[in-house]
């Protein structure tokens, strides 16, 4: 079969993962083999079929480095799970716009090599889908890539807050360029958003009123700083109204990001607290804490999103793809209950079968 060939906008801790999760996987050949992720096979392709082509950034320790080592450099902190073989793939130096915020200018070692033509690079590697893994204040830079993904005939992936996917205007262009197009903002595997929905909703459906309820997180990657100066408001918007469709009536809700701790280093801890009212009006009380590493939690989602992606450009299907914006990201197009959004992906990957 075909490689599934894809262009990352990144480097960096999420991109890590993804990289040593393709070697790690590429030679599973049961589910049972294949211990954390979602679906070995989807649509019939298979971990082995994805192929990075081309990647960018703009850290000199990753700029002009083989994929392979780069995804080790400073200042990425997600863990080693896997030796990885010499991709040939070269990281190639893409523009600063807003890629760089205060909280992180120290941080980044910016390359001082010329910026090179993005737009060219992706048609000369013969990527097809884009897969842009920038940080989250990065909102001019996001657009520009969706821009060159339009140049070069590429599908775009949005996995970052910024409203593209979900941005009519974004939508049409991509639809009137025949290609597909999903975000925005993606769900974590292990993700507080997710277990927050499902908590309210499990309490809800056993007739619990939900009054009152948050969920804060506390993180130490690169990504956790950025959010805490450039985006911690527009996440917080963006995770709450998600939580808030979940209940059927009015409920005071808070979620999203809160702080960054260095020395949790790739490590997030996420804090739930639900307040309600039983048979009654009894009162309960939850208080929770997950733990988890961020970089893997991006990798069976990203794998999902890759291989339906494809399965979108095979089908010659145009503009926001909502069974696969709806199944793997927080800003969907159009916001549904969890149920639905896993009904509407299985029905699409079903019909490439």
């Amino acid at each position: 079969m075909p490689k599934i060939k894809v262009a990352l906008i990144g480097v960096g801790n999420c991109a890590s993962a993804l990289v040593q999760g393709l070697q790690y996987y590429g030679n599973s050949k049961k589910e049972d083999e294949a211990i954390g992720l979602r679906h070995l096979v989807l649509g019939g392709f298979h971990p082995k079929d994805m192929q990075i082509v081309a990647a960018f950034d703009i850290d000199s320790r990753k700029v002009g480095k083989d994929l392979s080592k780069a995804i080790f450099a400073q200042p990425n902190n997600a863990p080693k799970i896997i030796d990885v073989s010499p991709s040939d793939v070269i990281v190639h130096k893409g523009p600063i716009l807003d890629g760089v915020g205060e909280y992180i200018r120290n941080v980044i070692q910016i390359s001082n090599q010329p910026e090179t033509d993005v737009a060219n690079i992706l048609k000369e590697s013969n990527a097809e889908i884009m897969l842009n893994l920038l940080p989250s204040g990065a909102v001019k830079a996001s657009q520009f890539y969706a821009e060159q993904a339009l140049g070069a005939g590429c599908a775009f992936v949005n996995a970052t807050p910024t409203f593209i996917a979900s941005d009519v205007a974004w939508a049409k262009r991509f639809e009137k360029a025949e290609l597909p197009l999903v975000g925005d903002d993606l769900i974590d595997q292990v993700g507080a958003t997710t277990l927050h929905k499902t908590l309210l909703k499990l309490l809800s459906l056993n007739g619990v009123r939900i009054t009152e309820t948050y969920q804060l997180d506390v993180g130490g990657g690169t990504e956790s700083l950025d959010t805490l100066e450039r985006t911690r408001d527009v996440k917080r918007a963006v995770k709450t109204k998600s939580v808030e469709a979940t209940l059927p009536y009015k409920a005071e809700v808070v979620a999203g990001s809160m702080d960054y701790v260095d020395f949790l280093q790739n490590r997030r801890d996420s804090y739930f607290w639900i307040r309600g009212l039983y048979f009654s009006k009894t009162p309960m009380q939850i208080d929770l804490k997950l733990s988890t590493v961020d970089a893997p939690n991006a990798g069976s989602v990203l794998f999902d999103v890759i291989r339906a992606v494809k399965i979108a450009l095979n089908k010659q299907m145009k503009g926001a793809i909502q069974p696969v914006c709806a199944y793997a990201f927080k800003h969907p197009p159009q916001m549904v209950p969890l149920e639905t959004a896993e009904t509407m992906f299985a029905e699409f990957i079903a019909n490439n079968v």
